[in-house]
């Protein structure tokens, strides 16, 4: 297990690293159009950067203002580590914390397995979001 630190903060304070990493994970690795990895709804979300203990961004998540989360990404060298566990429970706690009633995901089918660990349960039929197979996921608290 990695020793990692989180960061929760506002667009303009993690928006740099969080870019870094979902450029990296999300445009490079796996093809997602760059014009499609920002969007309008960055500004309004509640991010979260892990950093290790080097002091280097590894791994992202966001919480939007309806509960949804999204964009978690970990970088190759931290993933199997535990981060990605630690950004979404710590986002998940932060939901809980100002009221919501669920937090709502749209996992990868590839990754719905973690998320179903963490408590998260299918709803629905897969579909596509940038090319990629994906699954709507809820959690009620």
């Amino acid at each position: 297990m990695t020793k990692h630190t989180i960061r929760l903060g506002d667009w303009a304070t993690l928006g740099p690293d969080a870019t870094a990493i979902r450029f990296e994970v999300f445009v490079d690795e796996q093809k997602v159009p760059a014009e499609i990895e920002l969007d309008d709804m960055d500004a309004v979300c509640l991010h979260a950067v892990a950093y290790d203990d080097a002091g280097n961004a590894i791994g992202t998540g966001r919480l939007l203002p309806d509960g949804h989360i999204g964009r978690m990404a970990v970088r190759q060298p931290g993933r199997g580590t535990g981060v990605g566990g630690a950004i979404l429970q710590l986002l998940m706690e932060k939901a809980r914390e100002r009221g919501d009633a669920a937090v709502v995901l749209n996992a990868q089918t590839v990754a719905a397995p973690f998320y179903a660990r963490h408590g998260f349960v299918q709803q629905g039929e897969q579909f596509e979001e940038a090319g990629i197979a994906h699954v709507e996921m809820r959690l009620r608290f």
